[in-house]
C-alpha cells in the first residue's frame, strides 16, 4: 500500500507518541521533500523521522502541478497532493479542508489524523480514540468541531 503524507498528521501523531500507529497500518509511509523540511523546523522531529526506516523522503517531479496547488496551499500540502499523484498513492494523509479539497478533486483518497485513530482502534493498536483526542485538543492545540468530536467519538464506539 503506498500511503503518502502532509505535515500535520505527522506532527500531532509525534507528539501524543502514536507515529507508530502509520507503520502498523500501513507499513510504510511516503512524505515529499517540503514536508520533511516542515517537520525539521520543529525540535528533535527530524530525528523522529529519521530513527523510523519505514519512512521514505521523495522529491516531486511536477514542478508546474505544484505551483499551481501553492497558490492555495502551503509548500508541504501542495508536495503531497502532487507525489500522491505521480505515485498513484491508495491514501494520502492530509488535515487541511482547502488540501483535502484539492486532493479529492486531483482523485485521491484522503484520510485525515482523525480517521488513523479510529482505524487504529479498529484494529487494537490503541485501546480507545478519546485520551488521544482530549490530550490533542486540550494540550497540543489540535481543533476538532464539537459535533464532528461526537460522531468520532460515535463510530469509535466509545
Amino acid at each position: 500500500m503506498i500511503v503518502v503524507s502532509d505535515t500535520t498528521a505527522i506532527t500531532n501523531l509525534i507528539q501524543i507518541n502514536l507515529l507508530s500507529v502509520i507503520h502498523n497500518l500501513y507499513g510504510r509511509l511516503i512524505i515529499p521533500q517540503a514536508v520533511y523540511d516542515e517537520l525539521s523546523e520543529f525540535a528533535d522531529q527530524d530525528k523522529v523521522l529519521d530513527d523510523h526506516s519505514w519512512i521514505e523522503v521523495k522529491t516531486i517531479d511536477n514542478r508546474r502541478l505544484f505551483q499551481k496547488l501553492k497558490k492555495e496551499l502551503d509548500a508541504g500540502e501542495a508536495e503531497a497532493i502532487v507525489l500522491g499523484i505521480e505515485l498513484n498513492a491508495d491514501l494520502l494523509v492530509i488535515d487541511e479542508i482547502k488540501g483535502r479539497r484539492l486532493a479529492k478533486e486531483n482523485g485521491l483518497r484522503i484520510i485525515g489524523l482523525v480517521g488513523i485513530l479510529i482505524a487504529a482502534k479498529t484494529k487494537d493498536l490503541i485501546p480507545a480514540v478519546k485520551p488521544y483526542l482530549d490530550e490533542l485538543m486540550n494540550d497540543k492545540g489540535f481543533r476538532i468541531a464539537p459535533s464532528l468530536y461526537e460522531i468520532v467519538l460515535k463510530q469509535a464506539g466509545e
